[in-house]
């Protein structure tokens, strides 16, 4: 399982291998319950990796040994925070999950992890797609600004802190970063289009990076408080 698919893209890589149950379990709240995690779903706990399994094993044995392990990395990040990381682990596992989808580049997640921490100090939006993206039913993969401006749990164009429960499952890389920033003073970050980012520390540095690296987006500026 690679890092950074939902609950419900698992379940269907699952259900493809013969655990037709899975799809099922992935959407049962109970099963959260069960396993006695944070949050009302899975999404978050199943931790990405390759697993080995024997003929007989059911699809809930392997939700257990990924959230096992999810909830051990989890808990050994979250004790060699830095000092001055003010997150709970589960607050932890819900920004890593925005992490992770917000960039595949190694040496850029501590850095993207260090903006969203400097706007949670300063109580800004955290202004993020992937989450407004989780939270629209059925999306079609055109975000439009119609879907900025609809206030869900998730759309944090609207909501100020974290959403409430993590929007992908993430690695061990996206989690250390969740839990070390590289402290960098930057607010803002956009894409250049390459899959990396270029970062700013001023409303006017990102609009003018926006209008560079992004013009057909350019009415993002509108959106940024």
């Amino acid at each position: 399982f690679a890092e950074g698919l939902t609950v419900k893209e698992i379940a269907a890589q699952m259900a493809a291998k013969g655990w037709q149950d899975a799809v099922t379990l992935a959407a049962d709240p109970g099963v959260a319950k069960s396993l006695k995690l944070q949050g009302e779903r899975l999404e978050g706990w199943l931790f990405p990796d390759t697993y080995f399994y024997s003929v007989g094993d059911g699809a809930m044995d392997l939700i257990t040994r990924m959230t096992n392990r999810s909830k051990k990395i989890l808990q050994q990040e979250f004790d060699g925070r830095d000092p001055d990381v003010n997150l709970s682990p589960y607050q932890g596992l819900i920004l890593a999950s925005i992490i992770e989808k917000e960039t595949g580049k190694g040496a850029e997640r501590r850095r993207i992890s260090a903006v969203f921490h400097n706007r949670l100090k300063k109580r800004m939006r955290l202004q993020t797609d992937p989450t407004v993206i989780y939270g629209v039913k059925n999306f079609d993969g055109n975000l439009t600004r119609t879907h900025l401006k609809t206030k869900t749990p998730y759309n944090t164009y609207m909501i100020r802190g974290l959403p409430p429960t993590p929007i992908a499952n993430p690695g061990q890389a996206a989690i250390h970063a969740a839990f070390h920033p590289d402290g960098s003073p930057y607010l803002y970050f956009v894409a250049r289009g390459d899959g990396s980012h270029v970062f700013a520390e001023t409303l006017e540095q990102h609009n003018n990076n926006v209008m560079k690296f992004q013009k057909n987006r350019a009415y993002r500026k509108k959106m940024e408080r």
